[in-house]
C-alpha cells in the first residue's frame, strides 16, 4: 500500500516538472533541470518510508515518473489549445 502511495506522490510531484520541461528547449540546462530536479526528493521519500528496490518497486515508481512528466507536459498544451 506504501508503494502505490508513494507511486502516487511521484506522479504528482513530476507533473509541475513536466509542465516546465514543456516550456524550454530541449536539451538546454533548464530541460535537463526539469527532468532530474525531482529525483532527489523521490529518492528522500523513498528512503524516509523505507521502500526498498524491487522490481515492483522499479516498476511503480519509474512508471510514475514518466507518466508525471508527459501528462505535466500535455497539461500545457490542453490549456494552450482550449484559450
Amino acid at each position: 500500500m506504501e508503494l502505490i502511495f508513494v507511486g502516487i506522490i511521484v506522479f504528482l510531484i513530476n507533473l509541475p516538472f513536466g509542465l516546465w520541461r514543456s516550456k524550454v528547449n530541449k536539451y538546454s540546462i533548464n530541460w535537463f533541470i526539469a527532468i532530474h530536479a525531482s529525483i532527489p526528493i523521490v529518492y528522500a521519500l523513498r528512503i524516509y518510508l523505507g521502500i526498498e528496490w524491487s522490481i515492483n518497486s522499479f516498476v511503480i515508481l519509474i512508471g510514475a515518473y514518466l507518466l508525471g512528466q508527459y501528462f505535466g507536459s500535455k497539461i500545457l498544451r490542453i490549456c494552450v489549445n482550449k484559450a
